[in-house]
């Protein structure tokens, strides 16, 4: 009878073979755990970003990427130098300066003290149009009041609705004294935008019949004071009346067909 001491592991009477050790496992003696598998092999990382790129498309790239670079370093440039207080580089090229920023870029400090904007301006306008008894004039129409219910309850409303016929106005004042007459180029760049913008806008509510000429007023309340206070403000209204404007075909926007054709 075989004592224990002469059974193997497990009771099968002699040591488990090197080849039937399981896979993995520790090998025969003296040799390393997992000796004799061939080593796995990984596949080399695919390069991401440019570098994945042909050489072409990364030149083309590059090259982009500079420009936006510059188109930055230059709005930058800009905008520092018209906010800036006067100084050379603005004596010898603020007509540059202007003609980058006007009118989209205009930087001003009315949103702050101490002179923040006191009052509600709104922008309107009324036509006279052809009509077989003869030039009609309808009445006024406020085109602010209609961007002002454009985005009232809407959660994203547009730049347009919210700063384009403000802007507008704000560059045409800033650009004529006050009996409207224009200061130099910017004040007839700013009557050619204010009358193309009011086309624009009327083209969404074309009444019908050849418009001929437009007015364009402006209407300015004073913020009245808050409840707890003892100021008092008058909210009555104040009118800025623009000459009539003839409309010719550079007024019209691109396919304006609905006005008819303006008298020239």
């Amino acid at each position: 009878m075989d004592s224990d001491d002469d059974r193997g592991v497990g009771g099968q009477g002699g040591p488990v073979p090197a080849e039937e050790a399981p896979e993995g496992g520790p090998g025969p003696v003296g040799e390393a755990p997992g000796a004799g598998a061939a080593p796995a092999v990984e596949a080399p990382a695919a390069a991401g970003g440019m570098a994945g790129l042909s050489f072409r498309y990364q030149l083309v790239a590059a090259v982009a990427l500079a420009g936006f670079g510059v188109l930055a370093c230059v709005q930058l440039a800009m905008v520092f130098l018209h906010v800036a207080p006067s100084n050379t580089l603005t004596k010898q090229h603020g007509a540059a300066v202007d003609d980058w920023i006007y009118p989209e870029f205009e930087q001003n400090w009315k949103l702050f003290a101490p002179n923040p904007l006191q009052q509600n301006v709104a922008v309107q306008v009324r036509t006279e149009t052809a009509a077989p008894d003869g030039p009609r004039t309808t009445a006024w129409r406020d085109l602010s009041a209609e961007d002002g219910r454009a985005i009232r309850g809407n959660l994203l409303p547009s730049h347009v609705q919210q700063n384009e016929l403000r802007r507008a106005w704000d560059f045409y004042v800033g650009s004529h004294d006050d009996k409207n007459r224009a200061d130099g180029l910017r004040g007839t760049l700013s009557e050619k935008y204010v009358r193309r913008l009011v086309m624009l806008r009327l083209g969404a509510h074309d009444d019908g019949g050849t418009i001929l000429r437009i007015q364009v007023r402006s209407e300015v309340r004073a913020v009245a004071a808050p409840e707890w206070s003892d100021e008092k403000i008058s909210t009555g209204p104040s009118y800025r009346v623009l000459p009539w404007w003839k409309i010719t075909a550079d007024d019209l926007p691109e396919g304006a067909a609905g006005f008819g054709e303006a008298e020239q």
